[in-house]
């Protein structure tokens, strides 16, 4: 039960943004958090209780699975157990989920995509949404074979594309993990550097899931060891330079607010 204090705090700082004392900014308007699906059906008492603390504003979890053999990659994540998402008992806490209207925000490495892709097959009317591009993996025992995991990877991300029940959050980029080595520099890099070394794995996601299935986020603060806010936004900016009026709509709010049912 302990992610249920955490909502009760996020709602309460939403509460004194709702109050109109500190600006126009509705803060905490829709609030993720999480709960062990390894409780299997007990889960849902946690779901349920995180609800009523979220006020109207609790929107669903997010639950890590990344996983890698490699210890260079696993890192902080290596407690978390091989196929997790393939676990028995965690989908029957998964299935808890939609009966409640809530999301699930799934965070994991590259090379465990198609395991979502079989989770999201499996439960059709569950809204799942990929966290930071899949996960793309570049560091460690990755670094020498990029363009082969670049093609493994995009092959995942068009398999998984077409469950309608799943979008695609486009960031996380920023972190050390994808192995561009922005962090390791004496000067951060511009939104124009970020932009180029990006594109390749931005366009995959979009092309596969349209802009109506994708949608800008920060990864703030791991995104900070490479670049400032500002810059993390100048560079979507230029991703989606050639976009529509309408896409970027897409792809900055309107993808978002649906996702989450946000009133904008």
């Amino acid at each position: 039960m302990k992610p249920v204090g955490e909502v009760e705090f996020a709602n309460g700082v939403a509460a004194q943004s709702a109050s109109g004392a500190y600006g126009k900014a509705r803060i905490n308007a829709g609030i993720v958090g999480h709960a062990s699906m390894l409780l299997g059906g007990d889960a849902r008492a946690v779901l349920e209780a995180e609800i009523k603390a979220g006020n109207g504003r609790f929107k669903g979890i997010r639950h890590s699975s990344a996983w890698d053999g490699d210890p260079a990659v696993a890192g902080m994540y290596a407690s978390r157990p091989k196929g997790l998402l393939l676990d028995e008992t965690f989908r029957k806490g998964f299935a808890c989920l939609a009966p409640l209207g809530l999301t699930f925000d799934a965070w994991m490495f590259h090379p465990q995509i198609d395991e979502l892709t079989d989770l999201a097959k499996k439960f059709p009317n569950q809204k799942i949404i990929l966290d930071h591009c899949g996960g793309f993996v570049g560091i460690g025992g990755y670094k020498t074979k990029r363009e082969e995991n670049f093609a493994r990877w995009k092959a995942s991300i068009k398999e998984l594309a077409k469950c309608d029940n799943v979008v695609v959050k486009l960031g996380g980029l920023a972190m050390s993990l994808p192995g561009f080595g922005f962090e390791l520099r004496d000067r951060p890099p511009t939104s124009e550097e970020l932009a180029k070394a990006w594109k390749p794995h931005i366009d995959v996601c979009i092309e596969a899931f349209g802009v109506k299935r994708g949608m800008f986020e920060s990864n703030f603060p791991p995104d900070k060891g490479s670049c400032s806010y500002q810059v993390l936004w100048n560079t979507f900016k230029r991703l989606s330079a050639s976009c529509s009026e309408d896409e970027k709509t897409w792809l900055f709010s309107r993808t978002a607010a649906q996702t989450y049912t946000l009133t904008l």
